[in-house]
């Protein structure tokens, strides 16, 4: 064999030997690459399941039975005093709120406007419920941009719930919830929650007595769901919440929660 073909055999082995490598270097780096793919996609779908089961639950708390079952009776209560007009606005606002609990529950967020209404059709009912030992404040910064700005459905109704039935429903006298949606700037948002009730501290205590979990349930269900809106990177949400009675001589509770869209509109899906 002479000396050509001898370096010809040589380079051939090492071009084969090099496309040899870059083959499999290729079908490694190919697998790695559809692994991680097939482990992201995992992840995303654990955390679909878990923003779904988190949804589901927060719809429940939202379609609390007590407040069900308290509307219905009050609305029998007026039917029975042959208040006509009076059982017929309660019934109206009843099945408004009942209609947008379940729609607002299918989309990934809703308009501040659209939020507003909810909480003020809910809070008249529980005005009507209350009568006079019952009243309520939404103050909307003129400089909101109410139609334009968004937050997760089925986070604020909720707190407001509890600042009423674990708050303001114990204590003596009339009891007053107020809402204030504050803005930042064009892409954030402040809501405060604020009750004259009897504060966190006293409700918490009372429930432990009497062994309710709603309240724990529920205040779980708005962690996990703000946790998991977190890690989507599709909202940042800031969530405290305090006993008045903590930092000034007032009663109640007061929760603040500063929303900040993480994408925009385009990047959901409708």
């Amino acid at each position: 064999m002479s000396e050509k073909e001898l370096i010809f055999i040589a380079l051939f082995s090492v071009a084969l030997l090099v496309v040899l490598s870059l083959i499999f270097l290729f079908m490694t780096f190919n697998d790695r690459k559809n692994k991680l793919i097939q482990e992201q996609l995992e992840t995303k779908l654990n955390n679909q399941k878990r923003q779904h089961e988190l949804e589901l639950n927060a719809l429940r708390a939202q379609m609390n039975p007590h407040f069900v079952h308290n509307s219905l009776n009050a609305i029998q209560y007026y039917i029975q005093l042959n208040e006509v007009e009076k059982s017929e606005d309660y019934l109206s606002k009843f099945s408004k709120l009942m209609r947008q609990f379940f729609e607002y529950s299918r989309k990934e967020r809703i308009s501040v406007e659209h939020e507003i209404s909810l909480l003020k059709n809910y809070l008249q009912i529980e005005k009507l419920r209350f009568e006079d030992d019952f009243d309520f404040q939404l103050n909307i910064d003129k400089a909101l941009d109410t139609q334009d700005l968004f937050l997760p459905p089925m986070i604020l109704q909720p707190i407001v719930e509890n600042a009423i039935n674990h708050g303001i429903f114990h204590k003596k006298g009339k009891g007053e919830v107020s809402i204030d949606f504050v803005s930042i700037n064009d892409f954030s948002f402040k809501v405060e929650i604020t009750d004259d009730g009897i504060g966190i501290n006293k409700s918490k205590l009372m429930n432990a007595k009497k062994k309710q979990s709603h309240t724990e349930h529920s205040s779980f269900v708005l962690e996990e769901r703000l946790t998991l809106l977190r890690e989507s990177k599709h909202w940042d949400v800031a969530f405290t919440i305090q006993d008045r009675a903590d930092t000034s001589n007032k009663t109640g509770t007061k929760v603040i929660l500063i929303f900040k869209e993480g994408l925009n509109e385009d990047d959901y899906d409708h």
